[in-house]
């Protein structure tokens, strides 16, 4: 029996800010990891490569405002500073 991947000790690491912005950080982290396991089943941040995150962020994005591409990138900063990984990202200007 396996446990459901736990996205709030996984970031606990590296959260900061105000309750309410880490709050924002694992919801946005939940959503993009149920979008990456329904693509292409991978299930825990540990099994991704960068290319999952930049489909996420190129795709699954796509119209939304700016300011919410945005706080979806600096979560996928969190993302990989916790895997530790040099992956890096950018915001992108598609709507």
């Amino acid at each position: 029996m396996n446990k459901p991947f736990d996205m709030d000790l996984f970031l606990a690491g590296v959260l900061t800010g105000s309750h309410a912005t880490q709050q924002r950080h694992v919801r946005q982290a939940k959503i993009i990891q149920a979008e990456i396991a329904e693509r292409w089943q991978l299930e825990t941040p540990w099994a991704w490569r960068r290319k999952h995150l930049a489909w996420f962020l190129e795709h699954r994005l796509v119209g939304r405002c700016e300011e919410t591409r945005y706080y979806y990138l600096l979560t996928v900063r969190l993302l990989v500073r916790r895997l530790e990984k040099p992956w890096v990202f950018s915001c992108q200007a598609k709507t």
